[in-house]
């Protein structure tokens, strides 16, 4: 995340993209598994002495994209099957998220038995996140923060993208919703790699100002919708974002991110951690 004042020079170097590390560490989709951690919906019954049952985990912050591929290689299907039944599934989703499930995949391991289908399976995470984000709690605190549930789950999934570390979340939930409070760009990295189906850890000058509504560093305003898959962790740093008056953010090392509402202290923090970043690379 760079989240600098727009057209100041030094706002163009390069930033560390907390996506890019999370899909570097993102564990492997596909597991074999005997628990059972949540019902899965099967248009067939098991084999009789079935004993081993192979599992999808999606981790917390992957994209739709990548959670289809997963699907694909889990149930033995070709590549794509699984994104073409997630455009013609009847899947219950939001107004606002059309026929979109990005951010309704809910993060969660689910049991593959024979029979399962692409549209079962999605059909299943959106339900879970439905459940989830429909909860007392959520609905509560989007209005006390202002915006819809859908909008939280967005604010999440950028939590989840940018968060160096758990305890960081609600710091970052919170210089989210002050920027958006002051009508601020967000100037997320995370949200232009996603615009760009990538996950890097560097962002040029040219590349912020790429045309798509996912640019938050040229469109004020949160992004259409969700860039990933929040957890539970995340969602809860959206609806209680730590008190604070943060307007920026930088990871200057693993584990150290600075956070304030000083912009002279952010440009010593990113000469630091561009000079940490140099150091690593030489």
């Amino acid at each position: 995340m760079r989240n600098e004042p727009p057209r100041t020079p030094s706002e163009r170097k390069p930033r560390l993209t907390r996506r890019g590390r999370l899909v570097l560490i993102a564990s492997a989709a596909v597991v074999v598994t005997t628990a059972v951690l949540v019902p899965l919906l099967l248009t067939d019954e098991p084999p009789a002495g079935e004993k081993k049952k192979v599992s999808l985990l999606v981790p917390e912050g992957r994209r739709a994209a990548q959670v289809y591929a997963s699907v694909d290689k889990v149930l033995d299907v070709a590549p794509g099957t699984t994104a073409k039944a997630a455009t013609a599934a009847r899947l219950e989703l939001p107004d606002a998220a059309g026929r979109n499930p990005e951010g309704y995949l809910f993060p969660a391991t689910y049991p593959v038995e024979a029979g399962a289908t692409p549209a079962g399976l999605l059909g299943y995470m959106v339900d879970t996140a439905r459940e989830r984000f429909g909860a007392d709690r959520v609905t509560a605190g989007a209005r006390r923060n202002g915006v819809t549930v859908y909008q939280t789950v967005t604010i999440a999934s950028i939590v989840q993208a940018e968060a160096d570390t758990p305890a960081d979340m609600g710091r970052v939930a919170r210089v989210v919703h002050n920027r958006l409070a002051k009508d601020m760009p967000l100037q997320m990295d995370s949200t232009l790699n996603y615009a760009l189906n990538r996950s890097t850890l560097d962002t040029t000058q040219s590349e912020t100002k790429t045309t798509s509504p996912y640019n938050t560093y040229e469109f004020r305003g949160l992004p259409p919708t969700p860039i990933g898959n929040p957890g539970e962790e995340a969602t809860n740093a959206a609806i209680n974002p730590t008190r604070g008056d943060w307007l920026y953010f930088v990871t200057v090392a693993p584990g150290d991110t600075r956070f304030t509402a000083d912009y002279a202290e952010h440009q010593r923090n990113v000469a630091e951690f561009n000079s940490n970043r140099s150091a690593a690379t030489n």
